[in-house]
């Protein structure tokens, strides 16, 4: 009777461990989110949703703010909210400490205490990687930005030069210009200024979303020539020719850096492997005139 009292609690605590730790994944998000998301990321989301509520208070508002606008360089912001980040950050810690921990204790004998700091420090790492991915996903984009902005331009200046308004040349560039990200924030301030935002604003929070200098220096051109009344081909032919020209500084710039890159795996991995060849032979030769 005992036992059999036994067995029973312990199949109803087996199973409403396993009801509390699969019931966030019988959540389904939406397909939009499934869409701007990672597989891997798709499966561990609603655990990630599960966790967000017990992070959101512990987050300042300008690490609020900060990861908002991280979120925002990387296009994320339409699926994301920074608890979420946090929270995705909070399960790779406890994940990576636990296993980490898990294979030191088990696999290398060490004491638990030990294993538990070791596994922190592998946790931190792991907590590291998803706002590192994030950053390179931002970085990226502007470097794509910055590559698709003199054609922007140049398209813009044509335009403006035929007969166009600066609307009106915006939006053949938005239609007719190269995918990528700068044309899709184009197209959201065109939405923006058909809402009935005011075409500085709207141009001002373009650049506030690309978070490029060279767009803050097109944004304030364009509003000193509203106020001006300056004439907009010239102005937007300069700009086009100024980007185009750090666009070549750039790679000027990366390639006298290749060399100072190249060293490394020459020093450690080239090098060694030329001395093995070289001196083999010679290593050869005196041990057999030795003999």
């Amino acid at each position: 009777m005992f036992l059999a009292i036994s067995v029973l609690l312990t199949g109803t605590s087996l199973c409403l461990f396993l009801w509390f730790v699969l019931q966030p994944a019988t959540k389904q998000a939406s397909a939009a989110d499934h869409h701007t998301r990672h597989i891997m990321l798709n499966l561990v989301w609603p655990w990630v949703r599960a966790v967000r509520p017990l992070c959101e208070p512990f987050i300042p508002w300008r690490s609020r703010k900060r990861l908002d606008a991280r979120l925002r360089l990387a296009a994320l912001d339409a699926a994301w909210v920074p608890a979420e980040l946090v929270a995705l950050q909070a399960l790779t810690f406890l994940v990576c400490t636990g296993m980490a921990a898990l294979l030191l204790y088990a696999g290398w004998s060490l004491p638990w205490p030990q294993a538990l700091l070791w596994g922190s420090l592998a946790g931190g790492l792991g907590a590291w990687l998803p706002g590192v991915t994030i950053s390179g996903m931002g970085k990226q984009r502007q470097r794509q930005m910055l590559r698709e902005l003199p054609f922007l331009l140049d398209m813009t200046t044509l335009c403006v030069e035929a007969g166009l308004n600066l609307h009106g040349a915006l939006q053949r560039a938005a239609e007719y210009g190269p995918a990528g990200p700068l044309r899709q924030e184009l197209r959201y301030t065109l939405a923006e200024i058909r809402a009935g935002t005011p075409r500085t604003d709207a141009l001002r929070s373009l650049a506030e979303r690309t978070g490029l200098p060279a767009m803050a220096s097109l944004v304030s051109a364009l509003r000193q020539a509203d106020q001006t009344g300056s004439s907009l081909g010239p102005i937007l032919r300069s700009q086009a020719d100024q980007r185009r020209s750090e666009q070549f500084l750039r790679a000027e710039e990366l390639a006298m850096k290749a060399p100072v890159k190249m060293l490394f795996p020459l020093v450690v991995f080239i090098f060694p492997c030329t001395f093995l060849i070289i001196g083999f032979p010679v290593a050869v030769n005196l041990i057999h005139g030795a003999w």
